[in-house]
């Protein structure tokens, strides 16, 4: 019988790629604890952590808000992800002047790894993802990918996220020239709630975890 349960959220990359897994192992380390696990993008997750909808986030960008706490998780590399059948495939990096004549498929507001992307963009001079010739928006990492594949344009993303088509030689994961890409994930909570002990139990697991 189960005792508790944990409302956990997590932003597209942690929630599709990383927490599953990871919440199979916790479920058998707390069997007596059901995990209750919230998809979406890293603006929703933290306003449902705040609203006290959800008890912990797993999200793509560190908050800024006062009244929620952040506490760093595991790196995660953004690449340039490109179909097997490209130009660019033969290729294991290229040039971002290159990648302003290419269309590009990117994630909506509020993704986590849209913010990472824009700031790096920022951080080289350029007016972040608005370098990019933007074919479509797309709500989820999962469709973006099949944008990918279908020829609608490239994206930069988790390197997590397309692990699967890597390995099954469907995409290719390239690098640009100049422009070394990683992030952190981030576990908040409201610091103005106090912790259940479920929720404190899913905080130091996934404080203590390596995410892989």
């Amino acid at each position: 019988m189960r005792h508790g349960e944990v409302h956990l959220g997590g932003s597209t990359i942690p929630g599709e790629y990383i927490l599953p897994a990871l919440i199979s192992k916790f479920n058998k380390k707390y069997p007596y604890l059901s995990v209750n696990l919230k998809i979406s993008d890293s603006d929703d997750i933290e306003k449902r952590v705040l609203a006290g909808q959800l008890e912990l986030g797993v999200i793509g960008s560190k908050s800024t808000h006062p009244n929620i706490l952040s506490q760093q998780l595991w790196e995660d590399e953004l690449v340039l992800a490109v179909p097997v059948d490209h130009p660019f495939a033969r290729r294991k990096s290229v040039y971002l002047k290159e990648l302003k004549e290419t269309p590009f498929i990117i994630r909506e507001e509020g993704s986590g790894t849209l913010k990472i992307l824009d700031g790096y963009l920022r951080d080289f001079g350029e007016d972040g993802t608005n370098a990019f010739q933007v074919s479509a928006r797309f709500g989820s990492s999962t469709a973006v990918k099949e944008g990918i594949k279908s020829g609608l344009g490239l994206f930069i993303l988790s390197a997590r996220a397309i692990d699967t088509e890597l390995k099954a030689g469907i995409l290719k994961a390239l690098k640009i020239k100049g422009l070394s890409m990683s992030r952190n994930f981030f576990l908040i909570r409201n610091k103005l709630r106090i912790a259940s002990p479920s929720c404190q139990a899913m905080l130091n697991f996934l404080l203590t975890t390596t995410g892989e």
